[in-house]
């Protein structure tokens, strides 16, 4: 038997109870959640613990711009839709389903469940796709990753930020718009570089890279992968240090 007395102080109603007699002293007397005294005096063991529940990850929105159609493949404005497509081959998620005006996918990134997202609207209206996943899926700003091209970063190159304007770019325009005019959400920004001589901006981010270009976005798309990894795993900070600090083919192995 258990007799649990609320409000009493254990000390002392213990050291009481040890001036009776061991043969009336066969009781057990539990006090905030531990069992002082069982049959005959002997210690007991406490009793079992509350198990805490183990809080899940928040899910991610991964999101890469570009424009559908093969007419489109491979040109620099569509950059996003590749990384997200490097991301998507490394961890094992299918990008087969179709919702929300965009190719998507769901997965795992360690523990952590992210949605991979290529908008199917066009660019400049991507904000219709990007806006109707957050809103179904509750998703909050911080939680929203958006993947573009940057015509003002050297080729190649990335950048990791937690937020910040569009800098004149549509796509991003349309999701900020749609996200009721937030910036507040992370964006990592890949470089095109900036067109030759006199050449408009609007048919350079539609030309698709060279070879050796290919060749050089490889590497960016392998340091882009371990940076997705380290922002859900290990936060943004330590991701944005990955991301914005130089690096060399050795560091990645």
């Amino acid at each position: 038997m258990v007799i649990t007395i609320p409000g009493y102080n254990s000390s002392a109603f213990a050291a009481a109870l040890l001036r009776f007699p061991a043969t009336h002293r066969r009781i057990s007397t539990t006090f905030m959640s531990k069992t002082l005294y069982s049959t005959a005096g002997e210690a007991a063991p406490a009793t079992a613990e509350v198990n805490t529940p183990v809080k899940k990850p928040k899910p991610w929105l991964i999101v890469g711009l570009g424009n559908p159609g093969k007419k489109y493949n491979g040109t620099r404005h569509n950059v996003g839709f590749e990384m997200v497509d490097a991301i998507a081959e490394s961890e094992g998620i299918s990008m087969s389903a179709v919702s929300f005006k965009a190719l998507y996918g769901k997965g795992l990134i360690g523990n952590v469940p992210v949605m991979l997202a290529k908008p199917q609207t066009f660019m400049n209206v991507s904000g219709e796709s990007v806006g109707a996943i957050v809103s179904y899926y509750k998703i909050p700003a911080q939680q929203v990753l958006v993947i573009y091209d940057d015509l003002d970063l050297p080729f190649a190159k990335l950048r990791l930020l937690p937020k910040g304007g569009h800098g004149g770019h549509n796509g991003m325009k349309s999701i900020m718009s749609h996200l009721k005019g937030t910036r507040d959400f992370p964006r990592l920004r890949i470089g095109i570089g900036r067109p030759p001589g006199k050449m408009d901006p609007a048919n350079f981010v539609l030309r698709p890279f060279t070879k050796k270009e290919c060749e050089e976005l490889d590497f960016t798309f392998q340091t882009g992968i371990e940076a997705m990894r380290i922002l859900l795993l290990e936060g943004f900070n330590k991701s944005a240090t990955f991301v914005n600090s130089p690096k060399t083919l050795e560091h990645l192995g």
